[in-house]
């Protein structure tokens, strides 16, 4: 199989092979603006498949959020646009090249490892129920990110971007700085344009930490709307894929072909008028810097009509992580084994991946061990007592006692939060340096989070997060994009050496 470096300077080659109608301007390029230049015959599909190639070639040695090509996308591109000339275009994806996560199976010529070389080999045998919507509405699967190798879940000590298999994706606003993970690579490529948008994961934090840190919009969206089958899983009850993009807009076309919905009326610039919005101020207070600056964000939010309600506090946030972090103990190891024994992988267990790692240290745990994967092995099944006792107490720690007391309580359509600090150093010593992050409460109860940008600190972006009841995310979504329209506050990354003084 050719490498990935191979992959990426054929494309390259391709650039300057071929020639189109014209050279499609693809930095910071919405998903509207590329889709009116293929309607409108300016460029192809095959030319915007070019383009982001070359673009990767130009700027990904500088972040490593690729950590595998598609060598089929030009042949898929040259497909639709022939498509396109006899029938029209498909959806607002058709011809547009997406990027996902290497954690979410493809049954073509990609490797699905979840950053892992101990699922390096044969792709999966089956795309993902996901990745059959994104082929069907005629995008482009370009290529695979990287991630926080197995999402995450290896070592309560990582370095969020690392993996065994891609290495270390980088922030592009501050290349010494950390993309947060586990959706790493597709923040930092969305953010650079090195593809219209992109998919990530999120069991806590995975999608929405990463795009607050690289400065771009994204969605987890309720548990269930968007099918989870051919994802390597952490956690049922809370895995998600979600989209990730530039913009409010191209964020919410990519959700609507993920979950076969349309989110369009969503899109009011007057969103937030009339809305009751609590503010989580148990989600403030790690940072003076995203404090001082939250004032005038909320203060944008009450300017557009919004009616604010602070202090909100949900009763039950001090007692969520630890039953957090025992529940999905038990569930990583039952959820992988499941998946591995479907896929059919040379690994098919728990146990078998802490064997190769074991076997393979120098090149898997250089910087940190597998301690999440030993306590889960350690764990008994599903049925036991103790597990369904935990998970019933999470439940309703997390949706009746929590969330749901708080949004019925105070009659609010949803809550508001600082999403997460600005990026930390990338430290193979200490591991992450998170301080905290607006992720948990609507992780755990399976419940939609959006994180839109906001501002920035020293150059490093922080994203403002809302989040509420299921199936609201049609609300979140209207109330994220009023004040992106309100603000313009993402700014394109510099790609800086080191934070400026």
């Amino acid at each position: 199989m050719p490498s990935r470096r191979e992959f990426l300077y054929s494309a390259a080659a391709l650039t300057a092979a071929r020639a189109s109608a014209e050279t499609p301007s693809i930095e910071e390029a919405s998903l509207t603006d590329l889709q009116a230049g293929l309607t409108a015959g300016r460029f192809t599909s095959v030319a915007l498949v070019e383009q982001y190639s070359a673009r990767i070639v130009d700027i990904d040695k500088n972040i490593n959020s690729i950590i595998e090509m598609n060598p089929d996308a030009p042949a898929i591109a040259a497909a639709l646009d022939r498509e396109r000339k006899g029938k029209g275009p498909r959806s607002p994806l058709h011809g547009i090249p997406i990027l996902i996560k290497d954690n979410i199976d493809t049954a073509d010529k990609m490797m699905t490892t979840a950053g892992s070389l101990a699922l390096a080999g044969p792709p999966a045998p089956s795309d993902a129920a996901l990745v059959t919507r994104l082929r069907d509405a005629g995008a482009v699967l370009l290529g695979k990110t990287n991630l926080s190798e197995w999402a995450n879940y290896r070592s309560s000590h990582s370095t969020s971007g690392w993996s065994g298999r891609g290495g270390q994706t980088r922030n592009p606003y501050v290349l010494d700085r950390n993309p947060s993970g586990s959706s790493s690579g597709s923040a930092a490529a969305v953010a650079a344009s090195l593809c219209a948008a992109a998919v990530g994961t999120e069991t806590d934090g995975s999608v929405v930490s990463p795009s607050s840190m690289c400065g771009i919009v994204g969605i987890k969206p309720t548990i269930g709307l968007i099918p989870g089958a051919g994802i390597v899983p952490i956690s049922h009850r809370q895995d998600t894929a979600g989209p990730m993009a530039r913009t409010v807009t191209d964020a919410a076309l990519l959700l609507g072909a993920l979950a076969g919905a349309s989110y369009g009326r969503a899109l009011d610039p007057n969103g937030l008028k009339g809305a009751r919005i609590g503010v989580a101020r148990q989600l403030f207070g790690f940072n003076d810097a995203v404090d001082k600056m939250m004032i005038d964000a909320l203060g944008v939010l009450t300017k557009l009509g919004a009616e604010l309600i602070d202090p909100v506090n949900i009763p039950t946030f001090s007692k969520l992580a630890d039953m957090e972090n025992e529940a999905m103990s038990y569930e990583f190891k039952n959820d992988l084994n499941a998946y591995l024994a479907a896929r059919g992988a040379p690994m098919r267990t728990l146990a078998d991946l802490i064997s190769f790692n074991e076997k393979n240290r120098a090149r898997e745990m250089p910087y940190f061990d597998q301690d999440l994967f030993i306590k889960a092995e350690a764990r008994g099944p599903l049925s036991t007592k103790p597990y369904r006792d935990l998970e019933t107490k999470l439940n309703h720690a997390a949706k009746q006692d929590g969330i749901d007391r708080v949004m019925i309580d105070k009659k609010l359509d949803a809550l508001v939060a600082p999403t997460d600090a600005p990026a930390w150093p990338i430290d193979y010593i200490l591991g992450d340096h998170s301080l905290s992050t607006a992720s948990t409460p609507a992780a755990i109860a399976g419940y939609p989070h959006v994180t839109v940008p906001a501002f920035q600190i020293s150059g490093l972006p922080v994203g403002l997060s809302f989040f509420g009841s299921p199936r609201t995310e049609i609300k979140l979504i209207r109330y994220a994009y009023a004040f992106e329209q309100a603000t313009n506050a993402r700014k394109p990354p510099q790609y800086l050496p080191t934070v400026r003084s």
